[in-house]
């Protein structure tokens, strides 16, 4: 019998880590309204257990917390119980405010990225160091995973890892749409630009990025004319801007 495992808030974050954990977990969901339930148990393609805010005891539950971070006082005072285990994924959101908020016996701050759906999430996290090795196993399950020994660290990850996929994600569409100004057809500039995100995935994992860099850009050759249009732009600076710009947030 497989062991059940809390969402509460049923957003895109909840039902990507859901995907990851399906086949170990039984999944159990708490929400606002039964209709979104019921549509995020038909994307997960599998029954789940649910509930609405107000009828869910908490007690002895592990606890995935998935909530918008602005909704969380709302949504604390409407459950009931001690959880055994939470697991908060809110951005900025610290533990102080956390334990104001919602009553449980240990508290981790993790943030997973959308990738966990597909098991490639890089999730960070940080908090009671009871509840470190029980972490890293439950979120290994559905990519890599870091512990971390501040807050503070954990925010900056959040600019990186946590939004790091609408990033790449502008990269891969500028990419594309330069293919097709020059004359390629999209469907096949979406094809080379979805094996060369594949490749380079692999490639990073062992060799560092200025390695990677150099041996690809021969003197006077194309990639050294295509990263120096790259310099002009100031990809460099605005990629700089985007993580602080992103951490800010996490600060207010």
């Amino acid at each position: 019998m497989k062991e059940t495992i809390t969402f509460i808030g049923n957003g895109n974050m909840a039902l990507s880590i859901a995907q990851g954990l399906k086949e170990i977990f039984d999944i159990e969901v708490v929400g606002r309204k039964m209709e979104k339930l019921d549509i995020f148990e038909k994307s997960l393609n599998v029954q789940i257990k649910k509930a609405l805010y107000e009828d869910f005891d908490m007690s002895n539950k592990k606890i995935i917390l998935c909530v918008k971070p602005i909704n969380l006082e709302e949504v604390g005072v409407r459950l009931k119980g001690i959880a055994d285990e939470l697991y908060s994924v809110l951005a900025g959101t610290t533990i102080s405010s956390l334990k104001e908020n919602i009553k449980t016996n240990s508290i981790v701050r993790v943030m997973p990225n959308l990738c966990a759906s597909v098991g490639k999430s890089m999730t960070t996290m940080t908090g009671d160091n009871n509840l470190k090795i029980e972490a890293e196993k439950l979120f290994e399950s559905i990519g890599d995973t870091m512990w971390l020994s501040t807050e503070k660290e954990l925010d900056i990850a959040t600019a990186v890892a946590g939004s790091g996929p609408a990033y790449l994600s502008l990269i891969h569409e500028a990419l594309c749409d330069g293919a097709v100004k020059e004359g390629m057809k999209r469907v096949d500039a979406i094809k080379v630009a979805n094996g060369l995100f594949n490749g380079f995935g692999t490639l990073i994992q062992t060799t560092h990025s200025t390695l990677l860099k150099d041996a690809v850009m021969s003197p006077g050759g194309t990639t050294a004319a295509g990263y120096a249009a790259l310099e002009r732009g100031q990809v460099r600076s605005s990629c700089i801007d985007a993580i602080q710009s992103a951490y800010l947030v996490t600060q207010k």
